[in-house]
This record gives structure tokens, C-alpha cells and sequence, in this order.
């Protein structure tokens, strides 16, 4: 008998896809996803076997082959009892390793059934007519027949006056020039993909104007742009390497354009359409593939984002039209079924903050949408798709300003009117009422945003009103009363923690955010792992300072990433890594222990150790408490270190601080708070505030106000203990918490007391 070849099995790693499922894995779905560490760096095929048996007798056993990639979705449920896996490489001479170990997993009952169809089957009911995208051959008569009988339909007018005809007028754009010396300039590279962006917009919306109407001389206008654009270099200015962002726009813009004008193009024109858009695509599906392997290294946000914008909607078009269409289109189909979202879990949390869930959420509906209506794909049925419009509605609530976390391109403005879009759709998805309270929350306060670059750049918000209505029924808003929403929010799956009192009231609403992540400082996640954020009254009180001027930065780099910007502990001056470093980034993690309601509070227990071990290698132990008693908070931090250190307490705020002692006051517009540090184990802090953006070139932010930021520092001990209070004031009603201690025994009991209700709060003290 001859032996087979060896398999190499690496060990995984913080940054790799994991071997899943196994004996631990809870699952979610049914059936499960399967993923493993690649056996060889490419040109890698498997063959996958699922069994009953843990001999994997034939009768109990399937077997798939080929597996072009280390990850699969099966096509069928399984019926729910344990089952064993293994898997092993296909070479290309044709032979197979020998298997990989044996992993095993329980299938429950009652699991959301999410198979996805096999490659053979995926697309056999796709209509190859043109167009593909949005609204196919069948449904633009009753289109046309509904437009006939109302010019308002779905938003029609307001979509042909403010969408499509600025178009039939505009100049024609001019390609992009370099930067200068070829150097990236953040003011430069935002125009060129805004630029981008204004060709989508001409050759989109033309083209559906004039297919929808019949009008000539729409789909002459939108050819004549869309010829223009495929003149354009597609090795220059807007390719993926040298602008990925603008890239993306336009392979969008010629996808669109030739899907819609197929019809109004000569046979020659399609091949040249079609060449060009297919060397744009190339890009964008080698960069993916070959060279960032989202499926062995999931966490890049661009390569993943490109996935929605680019390789879904370029890739129907094509589909049997060009022979390698077909391959990238299944990867990005198995990539969603399968490891999609490498940010969150069946919480419904992003890592990478709100705005960037925003972008991400507003990219792959979209995608979700065109796969859903042309291959019959329904994504929208797995976990995370149903829970994470949750997201926005606890961590980045219609009525607040500067309370949330990670990069965030809005920081001071209304939260954004494309959040509300995207909630809504998840409203439309699943009927919830509450997704749709918030849409319509935020589309009363955020009025006049449209003509900024995180809107105008990015979406246009009258045409994705045209498809939702169309595609989506009518919700009935669900206030948010104490009895619809969770007054403690975990999102386990990122270690974000929200409290809420009085939600759906903003001038009333009082919003208390936390986070201790695994996923540390990665992408566009700071070092703030402990950190939290309280906005009170209509009044952002403690914030995360400064501005998201670009990605990059120094005040990126140096200010919004570190620790020092947020509210947290440095340790003897030293904050969380938060660096380059990939590696370093995710093992800078934190961890929620516990979050809770409890009878008269919400709590929270959070652990940072590890976020501060590159810089500060002699930190044994650090925990932060947070309990959110409705009108005040207490924060309870404990830090051991092997040897003797000083803390600094940070504080940060919009508003120049009063300090007296041992407190700190925030006076805003509407609201106030009372800060006041009520126990200290090494004895009293020292209060300083300053308003610099250290390590900042301050020509970033010229003419933007600066922030205050608080530091209170102990005396050097090995082992701290504080407890500080926060009491948010509304502006004409004045009040106060008392408090006294209890420190008799091992603990320091405090009591808090306001309006006759007492509650104690309990801190070990430090030996």
C-alpha cells in the first residue's frame, strides 16, 4: 500500500482564520462553517469529510472535493447530534495527504438554517439578460407602469431633480492628476475618489433614468460618461494601488454602466467597456486573494470592504462574459457565507466602531441586495445580519454627539444620516420597530449634512431611498420605552458594554459606554481598552478628544489612537500599544468579565491587563468597575503592578474644568457634571488639565476648538485603588450625590446616596 503525503498543520494564530468548529464552538447556524490554516501558501485544494462517525464510515460520511480554499459552507442542514470532521490537500499531481486531525461538533436543535448552494447550482436560475444589477428585465414594466400612475413614486421626483439631471449639464470630469512627487496628500486622495464618486453618480444614475424612461437623451448622456471614464488609465491615478478608494468608485461607476447601457452600446463598445472593467476588477480581486488573503488573515477593513463595492456587483455583470468572473464571485459569495463579519459575531457588534459599521453596513447591504434579487442568496437570514442594527441603536444612539468609539470620520456632528439609512434596512429586514424609531430619529436631526465628504463621497442618499422603498415594505417605529430595550447592552462578541436610562427621550437620555476588546488596537480600534464615554442631557460629557482628520495622520498616529486621548489610566506615563504592529494591536486586548443589571444598577467588571503589557511589562492586574445607578456613576479602578508606579486618572471633555481638590467640574450647554475622586488608596491625587494635542502637528486641526483633558496622579504605590464619582447635572436642576465611607475590615465600603435611595459600592483595599 503506498503512504500518503504529510500534511502540514500550522498552529493558528491571533491574526488567522481559526480551525472551527470544535470541541469548544458554540454553534450558531446550521449547518456549521468550516475553516482551517491553509496546508501550502497557494495553489491549495481540499477535500473535506463530515461524519457521524468517528471512523468516518462510508454510509455516515460526507465527502466534498474539490475545496478551492481553506474554508467551506455546506449546501445542506445538518439533522441535529455530534458529528467528527477532518480534512486533507489535494496536490496538483492529483494525489491526497493524509488527513488532518479529527475535530468534533454538536449541531443543536432549533438553529437558523443557513446553507449555502454549491457552485454548481449557485447561479443556474440568474438571468444573463441585462440589466443584472438592482431592478432586472421583468420588473422595469410595472417600474414604468407604477412611475406612469404616480411621478412620486419611491421617491422618483426627488431622485430625477437632485440625482440625475445636475448630469445632463455637468462637464465632463477631468482624470486625476498625481500628487506631487507622487505623494500621498490627504487633502488630494479625498478629491480623487470624491471625484470618482461624482462619475458614479453620472453614470448610474443617467443610466437607470433613461432605461426607466426610455429617454435617448439620458442614455446618450450617460454613454458619452461612461466612455469618458473607460478612457481613463486604468494603471493611473484611480487605480487600486494608487487610490484604492477612488478605485473601487470606478469599477462601480463602469459596472453600472455597462449592466444598464448594454443595451444602447455597439458590440465593439462592450468589449472595450468590458476590458477595462475587468483590468479594474483584476486588481481588486488580486489584491484580496493573492496578496491580503482575507481568507487566511480576515482583518482589512479596505480588502473586505472591496469585496461589496466591487467584486459583487462587477462580477454579476460579467458573470459568463469573462472566464475569470466566476472564481472571484464565488470566493467573495463563500467569503460572506462563511467568515463574514471578522469585526463582530452573533451580537451584531463591529470592532471598528459605528462609522465604520456604517460604511461596511452601507457597502454590504447593497451587495446583499443585488446577490439576494439576481442569485436568490439570502445572507440577511444568518445571525449577525439579524442583530446588528442593535449596534447603532445602543452604542451610537440618534441623540448623541462624540459617544462612541474608534475612527470616526463625524466626530462632533449628528450621528449620521447614512446610520439611519443602513438601520432601516435592517428594520426592513427583520421588522423591527426599533431600527425604524431610530431612522426616523435621525433623519429629523441630521438636515444638512448631504454636501459633506463622508456623504457626498460616499452614498447618495435619494437613490437608496428610490431601491429601499421599492424593495423593502413600511415598518411602524417602536419607541424605545425601558420595557423594548436591554438597560445593560454586552455586545460579547467586540467587549463593548452600553447602559441606558431614558433613551427616547434626548433631553432626558442619559448613555454610559464602555469597551474592553479582543480585538485591542487593530485597524481603526484605539488603545482604549477600559475606557468610557458619558453623554448626558443632550451634552457630550467625557469623550474620546480630537479629530479624525485622516487615517495616518499625527493626529491619528500620535493623539486619537493612544490612550492619553481617552478616558482611562496611564501607568507612570505609559498607555495601551497602539502602534503598527498588526501582532501587537490584537494582543493590546482587553476583556469584559461581567456586565450585568442588577437589582437598582447596571455593572460592569473589565480587564485591561494585557493592552498595557508591551509598555508597561510589570502590570500584574488591571480592572475597572463601572455602576451606572441612572442618574450618576461610579468608576472603581484596580491596578497592581510588581513595582511601585504612579497612575495618572484621565479625564477628557470639550469644556475648560473647574478643579478644587480632590473634584473636577464640566460646565457644557446643557448639561454639567461633578467629578470628584472619593477615594484614593495612596492618598489624595494631583489635578492638572491642559487643552494640547501632544505629538500633533496642530496645522491638522487649525481652526477646530481644542479639548480639555484632566490628570489626576497618585502618589507611587504597587498597588492602587480608586473610586471616583460622576454625577451629569441638567441644566435647572441642581443636585448632588452624597456619599461617606465605611472602611473598617479588608474593604472600603462606600455609600452613595440621591434623592433618599442608597446604594454601596464595595473596593478591596490595596495591601
Amino acid at each position: 500500500m503506498t503512504s500518503l503525503l504529510p500534511l502540514y498543520e500550522p498552529q493558528s494564530g491571533v491574526l488567522t482564520v481559526q480551525y472551527e468548529p470544535n470541541e469548544q464552538t458554540v454553534l450558531l447556524e446550521n449547518p456549521p462553517r468550516f475553516t482551517w490554516i491553509p496546508a501550502q501558501l497557494e495553489k491549495d485544494r481540499y477535500v473535506l469529510q463530515i461524519s457521524q462517525s468517528d471512523l468516518f464510515i462510508e454510509a455516515e460520511t460526507r465527502t466534498i472535493q474539490p475545496i478551492l480554499y481553506n474554508l467551506y459552507t455546506p449546501d445542506k442542514v445538518l439533522t441535529p447530534g455530534t458529528y467528527f470532521w477532518r480534512y486533507a490537500l489535494l496536490t496538483e499531481a492529483g494525489e491526497q495527504t493524509v488527513w488532518s486531525r479529527v475535530r468534533q461538533f454538536d449541531v443543536q436543535v432549533g438553529l437558523p438554517e443557513t446553507p449555502l448552494p454549491s457552485r454548481e447550482r449557485r447561479y443556474a436560475e440568474a438571468n444573463m439578460a441585462h440589466p443584472r444589477l438592482w431592478l432586472q428585465a421583468e420588473e422595469l414594466s410595472a417600474f414604468r407602469s407604477q412611475l406612469a400612475a404616480d411621478p412620486t413614486y419611491c421617491g422618483w421626483d426627488a431622485f430625477y431633480e437632485k440625482s440625475v439631471q445636475p448630469w445632463l449639464q455637468r462637464e465632463l470630469l477631468a482624470e486625476p492628476q498625481p500628487y506631487p512627487n507622487n505623494k500621498r496628500i490627504a487633502k488630494l486622495w479625498r478629491q480623487m475618489y470624491m471625484d470618482a464618486q461624482e462619475a458614479l453618480y453620472a453614470v448610474r444614475h443617467l443610466a437607470v433614468a433613461g432605461v426607466i424612461l426610455e429617454d435617448k437623451s439620458l442614455l446618450e448622456r450617460a454613454r458619452t460618461w461612461l466612455l469618458h471614464l473607460c478612457s481613463w488609465d486604468a494603471l493611473g491615478t484611480t487605480s487600486r494601488d494608487y487610490n484604492d478608494e477612488a478605485s473601487f468608485r470606478m469599477a462601480g461607476a463602469i459596472a453600472w454602466g455597462y449592466d444598464w447601457l448594454h443595451a444602447q452600446l455597439t458590440e465593439e463598445e462592450r468589449i472595450e467597456v468590458r476590458r477595462v472593467l475587468l483590468a479594474r476588477v483584476r486588481q481588486v480581486a488580486h489584491h484580496v486573494i493573492d496578496h491580503s488573503k482575507i481568507h487566511h488573515v480576515p482583518f482589512d477593513s479596505h480588502a473586505v470592504r472591496s469585496l461589496s463595492s466591487v467584486l459583487v456587483p462587477c462580477c454579476i455583470v460579467m458573470l459568463d462574459e469573462e472566464p475569470e468572473v466566476r472564481e472571484w464571485l464565488d470566493y467573495t459569495v463563500e467569503y460572506y457565507a462563511c467568515l463574514y463579519s471578522p469585526w463582530g459575531g452573533p451580537d451584531g457588534g463591529w470592532a471598528e466602531g459605528p462609522m465604520y459599521w456604517t460604511t461596511g453596513m452601507a457597502f454590504v447591504t447593497e451587495a446583499m441586495n443585488l446577490l439576494k434579487k439576481y442569485t436568490s442568496v439570502d445572507f440577511y437570514k444568518r445571525p449577525f445580519f439579524t442583530k446588528t442594527g442593535d449596534f447603532p441603536l445602543y452604542t451610537f444612539s440618534p441623540d448623541t454627539l462624540r459617544a462612541s468609539f474608534c475612527d470616526q470620520s463625524t466626530l462632533g456632528d449628528p450621528v449620521s444620516l447614512k446610520t439611519g439609512f443602513n438601520i432601516r434596512q435592517f428594520a426592513g429586514v427583520t421588522g423591527n420597530g426599533l431600527y425604524q424609531w431610530y431612522f426616523e430619529r435621525v433623519r429629523e436631526t441630521d438636515t444638512d449634512s448631504e454636501l459633506k465628504f463622508y456623504n457626498y463621497g460616499w452614498w447618495d442618499f435619494r437613490f437608496d431611498e428610490m431601491i429601499y422603498r421599492h424593495d423593502y415594505p413600511q415598518v411602524e417605529p417602536v419607541v424605545p420605552t425601558d420595557e423594548h430595550i436591554e438597560p445593560v447592552k454586552w455586545f460579547r462578541d467586540i467587549g463593548w458594554v452600553a447602559f441606558h436610562s431614558q433613551m427616547a427621550d434626548p433631553e432626558r437620555h442619559i448613555m454610559l459606554l464602555t469597551k474592553s476588546s479582543k480585538y485591542g488596537s487593530v485597524s481603526h480600534s484605539h488603545g482604549d481598552q477600559n475606557s468610557f464615554l458619558l453623554h448626558a442631557y443632550g451634552e457630550p460629557l467625557a469623550i474620546e478628544s480630537g479629530y479624525y482628520v485622516a487615517f495616518g495622520s499625527t493626529m491619528h498616529m500620535n493623539w486619537r489612537r493612544q490612550t492619553r486621548s481617552t478616558n482611562n489610566i496611564l501607568i507612570d506615563g505609559q498607555g495601551q500599544y497602539a502602534e503598527k504592529n498588526k501582532v501587537l494591536n490584537m494582543a493590546a486586548s482587553g476583556i469584559v468579565e461581567a456586565a450585568e443589571q442588577r437589582k437598582g444598577y447596571g455593572y460592569s467588571r473589565s480587564n485591561a491587563t494585557a493592552a498595557y503589557k508591551e509598555n508597561v511589562p510589570y502590570l500584574e492586574r488591571y480592572i475597572r468597575e463601572l455602576y451606572f445607578f441612572g442618574g450618576y456613576v461610579v468608576v472603581v479602578d484596580h491596578i497592581d503592578l510588581s513595582q511601585a508606579g504612579s497612575i495618572d486618572w484621565l479625564f477628557q471633555t470639550l469644556y475648560e474644568m473647574k478643579l478644587d481638590g480632590q473634584s473636577f467640574k464640566v460646565q457644557g450647554r446643557k448639561a454639567d457634571m461633578d467629578g470628584r475622586f472619593v477615594y484614593c488608596s495612596s492618598g489624595e491625587l494631583a489635578l492638572t488639565q491642559s487643552h494640547s494635542f501632544e505629538g500633533v502637528d496642530l496645522s491638522e486641526v487649525e481652526g477646530l476648538p481644542l479639548h480639555w483633558h484632566l490628570k489626576a496622579t497618585t502618589k507611587s504605590a504597587r498597588s492602587h485603588r480608586i473610586a471616583t464619582l460622576l454625577v451629569p447635572i441638567k441644566h435647572g436642576e441642581p443636585k448632588y450625590v452624597s456619599y461617606f465611607m465605611d472602611d473598617q475590615g479588608f474593604d472600603t465600603s462606600i455609600y452613595f446616596t440621591e434623592d433618599g435611595v442608597t446604594h454601596r459600592v464595595e473596593v478591596p483595599k490595596a495591601y
